[in-house]
């Protein structure tokens, strides 16, 4: 028990989770339409160069907070930004709070760079829109089989809500994690590619995020392999990396 089911911490804990799942939903639907549009959402227009300058770090600033959030001080930084005795159960909820702004400043205030070079009609657009609708299905599938409560930041403030610690889902091997070690990386890499418009904006986007998504798992990896061990390491040896192939474990 975390010793502090006050009202106080009650009220801070569905205002933490108000602003989280908002947030969430708001990233979310930007970024299912903004990609849907060959990334021409049209929120903001600036001349070349300085559209160059935005998009360079809208981009650069996905990998690189993400990361870093993961990382041991990116943690500590996580814990402080709310009350200190609720901070480390708030951290799932203050991660996803950030990863949320993010997909937010991505897809809302990119700047297209050039204009649309194919947009898909009738039966194809038909086609192509079950495909991109698919790929976001299958993405949340990889999330809920990781554990959803974690992935949408539910955990830490609902923990709070009741006055317990957190209680994390074990390493995830069920699901898509049986054919992929990383369904997550790969469904969302899935959703940059099965648009229905062609753009130099949505080629740079899927060309940068695939990179992130092939690169990114590494890191993570690392950090499962210190904090499971054996257990990661065995599955790690049954289960190849993205690339899905039929399980041959008992996962």
């Amino acid at each position: 028990m975390l010793g502090i089911c006050s009202r106080a911490s009650r009220a801070t804990a569905v205002l933490y989770g108000v602003f989280c799942h908002s947030l969430f939903l708001l990233g979310i639907g930007l970024a299912f339409v903004a990609m849907y549009k060959g990334m021409h959402l049209g929120f903001v227009r600036l001349d070349t160069g300085w559209a160059i300058l935005l998009d360079s770090v809208l981009l650069l600033q996905f990998p690189l907070l993400h990361s870093f959030l993961l990382s041991g001080p990116g943690g500590r930084f996580l814990k402080s930004l709310a009350p200190q005795k609720l901070g480390s159960a708030l951290s799932t909820t203050t991660f996803t709070i950030i990863a949320s702004v993010q997909l937010i400043a991505l897809y809302g205030l990119w700047a297209p760079l050039a204009p649309v070079w194919w947009e898909s009609q009738g039966v194809s657009r038909a086609v192509i829109s079950v495909a991109y609708l698919l790929s976001w299905l299958l993405l949340a599938k990889a999330m809920a089989d990781a554990g959803l409560a974690t992935q949408t930041g539910f955990l830490g403030w609902s923990a709070v809500f009741q006055g317990q610690k957190p209680v994390y889902e074990p390493m995830p091997i069920k699901g898509l994690f049986r054919y992929c070690r990383q369904p997550i990386y790969l469904a969302f890499a899935l959703t940059t590619w099965t648009v229905p418009v062609w753009s130099l904006d949505q080629l740079i986007l899927a060309l940068w995020l695939t990179s992130y998504c092939l690169l990114g798992p590494i890191f993570k990896e690392r950090r499962y392999r210190k904090r499971y061990g054996e257990a990661f390491t065995q599955y790690k040896d049954q289960v190849p990396y993205i690339v899905p192939k039929q399980p041959q474990c008992p996962f």
